[in-house]
Parts: C-alpha cells; sequence; structure tokens
C-alpha cells in the first residue's frame, strides 16, 4: 500500500510539473498573439511556434532573461570606479566562460549609459565593420584613466578659451577611436541620454531608433560629446544627425538622467518587438555601475561651485534610482539586480578631491579599495543597511548568473531578444521599435 501512495505521489508530481509547464507555454503563446494584434506585425520568428509536445515536457526553458548594464555618469571618481569594476567583470566572465577572448557585450542584450558612463558604453559595444566591440574593459578603463582630464576637468583660462580647448581637442580624440561609426553599428541595444537645449528636454539617443526612423541615426563620436558635455565648463555640443534631418545642442547626460537604469528597464518592458517576452522584473538581470560619491565637505579647489550643484544633484538622483529601482525588484533583488557603489564614507572623497588624483596609479588604487567596500544598499520595508558582500564579490556572483543565463538560452524553446536589423526607412509605429528583419539571441 505504502509502496502505490508513494508511486501515485510521484505521479502526480510528474503531472503537476507538465502542467506548469504547459501552462507556461500557454502563457507565452497568448503573449505572441496579443503583440500580433497590437503591433500587426508579420515576422515568420515571432509566429506561432511549431514545438514538439516532448519539448513542452521536458524541462526546457521557454525562454530566458533580459540582461541590461548601466553605467553612471560623471561622480567622485570621473568613470574609473565604473571601469574598474568593468574589467574585473570581464575578466570573472573570461575565467568562468573558459572563452579568454570574452567581451562584455557577449553577455548583456541592453547597455544604458550616461556621461562617462555613456562613453564608456559606446567603447565596449560599438564595431567596426560587424565585428568584435572596438574595446576591451581592459582597455577603456586605461582610455578613461589616460584622458579625463580632457574629458571632465575645467582647464585654465577663460571660458572661450575652454570652450575651444575642448572642443578641438576631445572631437578630435573621439574621431580617431569610432571613426564614422553610428549609433547602427552597436552590437546590442544602446541608451545614451544628454539634455537638448534646443527643445529644453531629455533626448536619449538610441540604436532602436538609430535602426527604425530617419533622423535618428548619429556619430558616435558625437554622442561621446553630447553625453559628456559639462555645461559649466563648455556649454551645449551643436549636432546633426547622419542625414541632417535632426539637430540638437546636447549636453550632459549626467544633468538629466546621471542614473540611466530606470530608463533601461522601461525600454525594456515597454519595447515587445525585440523583447517580446518580457513582462516584468523578474524576467530581468540588471547590472547598475555607480562612480562613487564625492565628499563635498572635503573642499574641491578644482571645482566651481555651479559644477559641484550639478555633481550633487547627480549623485542625488542616482542614490535615488537605485533606491526606487530595489524596491521594484521587492524578494528577486539579490539575485536579479545588483548596484555596485562606493558608500560614501569620507575618506575616498577627500582622497579624490586632493591634488594627487592626477596620479592614475593612485587613482586606480583608490577604485580597488572602492571594489574592496560594502555598499549602503536599500532593503525592502526596512530602509538601508550595509551590504554582506563587497562590490567585488557582487560582481563574482553576477558573472556567474550571467553565465547560467547564456547556457539557459541554448534549452530556450523561443528567443528572448529579437533585435532589429531592418531598413532606417521602416515605419515607426509605437514608442519601441518594430520587427522587420531580426537577429535572436
Amino acid at each position: 500500500m505504502a509502496a502505490a501512495t508513494t508511486a501515485l505521489s510521484s505521479s502526480s508530481i510528474s503531472m503537476l510539473d507538465s502542467s506548469l509547464e504547459v501552462d507556461k507555454l500557454t502563457s507565452e503563446i497568448f503573449s505572441i498573439l496579443e503583440t500580433k494584434f497590437l503591433f500587426g506585425y508579420e515576422d515568420p520568428k515571432l509566429s506561432l511556434p511549431q514545438i514538439p509536445l516532448q519539448d513542452m515536457r521536458s524541462g526546457k526553458h521557454v525562454t530566458g532573461k533580459v540582461r541590461i548594464l548601466s553605467i553612471d555618469g560623471t561622480a567622485a571618481t570621473d568613470g574609473v570606479l565604473a571601469a574598474k569594476s568593468l574589467s574585473h567583470l570581464e575578466s570573472s566572465l573570461r575565467l568562468k566562460s573558459g572563452n579568454s577572448n570574452a567581451r562584455i557585450s557577449d553577455f548583456f542584450d541592453v547597455v544604458a549609459g550616461s556621461g562617462v558612463g555613456g562613453i564608456l558604453a559606446a567603447l565596449l559595444f560599438t564595431s567596426r565593420g560587424g565585428g568584435a566591440p572596438i574595446f576591451t574593459a581592459d582597455e577603456a578603463l586605461k582610455f578613461v584613466t589616460e584622458n579625463r582630464k580632457m574629458i571632465f576637468r575645467s582647464s585654465s583660462g577663460g571660458v572661450l578659451r575652454r570652450m575651444f580647448r575642448r572642443s578641438k581637442n576631445e572631437k578630435k580624440m573621439f574621431r580617431k577611436v569610432f571613426g564614422e561609426s553610428t549609433l547602427k553599428d552597436t552590437v546590442k541595444a544602446v541608451l545614451i541620454p544628454c539634455f537638448d537645449l534646443t527643445t529644453r528636454s531629455p533626448f536619449v539617443f538610441s540604436r532602436a531608433d538609430a535602426v527604425e526612423i530617419d533622423g535618428y541615426d548619429f556619430k558616435m563620436a558625437d554622442v561621446c560629446l553630447a553625453t559628456s558635455a559639462d555645461p559649466t565648463v563648455v556649454g551645449a555640443i551643436e549636432m546633426s544627425s547622419v542625414d541632417r534631418q535632426t539637430k540638437i545642442a546636447g549636453v550632459g547626460g549626467g544633468v538629466v538622467m546621471n542614473n540611466p537604469t530606470a530608463a533601461a528597464i522601461t525600454h525594456v518592458l515597454n519595447n515587445k518587438q525585440e523583447f517580446p517576452f518580457c513582462n516584468g522584473v523578474e524576467d530581468l538581470i540588471v547590472v547598475s555601475l555607480g562612480n562613487g560619491e564625492s565628499d563635498f565637505g572635503a573642499g574641491d579647489l578644482t571645482s566651481s561651485p555651479a559644477r559641484r550643484a550639478v555633481q550633487i544633484a547627480g549623485e542625488g538622483a542616482s542614490d535615488l534610482v537605485d533606491q526606487v529601482v530595489s524596491m521594484a525588484f521587492g524578494q528577486s533583488r539579490t539575485s536579479n539586480y545588483v548596484r555596485i557603489q562606493a558608500n560614501g564614507n569620507g575618506k575616498f572623497g577627500k582622497k579624490f578631491n586632493n591634488s594627487s588624483i592626477g596620479d592614475k596609479k593612485n587613482l586606480l588604487s583608490l577604485a580597488e579599495d572602492m571594489l574592496a567596500q560594502k555598499n549602503i544598499e536599500s532593503v525592502l520595508f526596512e530602509g538601508k543597511r550595509l551590504a554582506e558582500s563587497t562590490n567585488l564579490a557582487k560582481l563574482e556572483v553576477f558573472a556567474g548568473e550571467l553565465i547560467k543565463e547564456q547556457e539557459r538560452r541554448k534549452t530556450s524553446i523561443l528567443p528572448t531578444v529579437a533585435l532589429k536589423q531592418g531598413s532606417p526607412s521602416s515605419p515607426r509605429t509605437s514608442s519601441a521599435t518594430t520587427l522587420s528583419t531580426t537577429s535572436s539571441y
């Protein structure tokens, strides 16, 4: 009798598992039908799949999770903390995956970067001739540390001299790096914000817009100039789209969106064409990289009051976005969302405000110290507390999660991402991109 009961229980459990899998698949199929009804596309890759019954019961994943990388704008470290975090993350991904040539872009579907974060996003996700991105994470770290004074610090002399020198030298630098590459040459979905003084509103450089509609493809060199432009030092960057149809006067992304994590999440959740099966934060893996917090009481003699005010506002907004996003993830916060940031305890800010900041070796050492810190994190209904793990340990854990997702997709029934590669003349039918020609991931 006991044996019969055990057999019956095992059979019941097996039937329940199969039922749950079929119910999940049914939900995904209805999602396809809903999307077809709302947006009216006829792409064969998103028509109802012919999935064998054995696959429904095999335990295969229906689809994967969308992986988002978000990089803050300028703060205490002028991008070095985020760049060092990316260097460690890429090294960990190479080690854990066994692929010595792995890139950051191989393990993310979306990147959003503001200010220096936008520059890092461009360096790590822009290719030439359809190949691998032009920079590794180590090369991007070297680029930021060697050029940070030109990009982020005001030079001596009057306003006109500062504007002229920045415009001439930095444009030459970015042109040398990116050549004629544009938003269409990025290998994954890219979002880089600035503030357009022409319309007095935020403007987001988006690969999806560049591919979908005329007038929204910009050269990556110009995108980097606009998102990193400090309004207190150089004013706006006058620029045009590749086809000259759209003109903007862009100032730094850190002014309007220093932490672009929320914008990236919103883009994915509302873009059913490229991310057709992503319905909530439980379908996301998000890595958000901060750039340290300043100790303004230490007295930064190199910054004007206006520049310090912009920096304070940007850092405060970044912390607020982190708190809101952390609350949105709720109980899945520890497995689906990680925030890498210095804890702002003061000693690091004083060191960064010291004249020795110009020393490259010292700067990299301080970034290593920040990664060894335990960050202050938001906890659902419990305010804030010191994290249990260091920033470096959290990067190691999430490197493993990113690789697990990469492996999970090999057995997924449906594609997680359908990144559009279509004609630039395709009609715009929604705030997200439409599907004509796609590559699936």
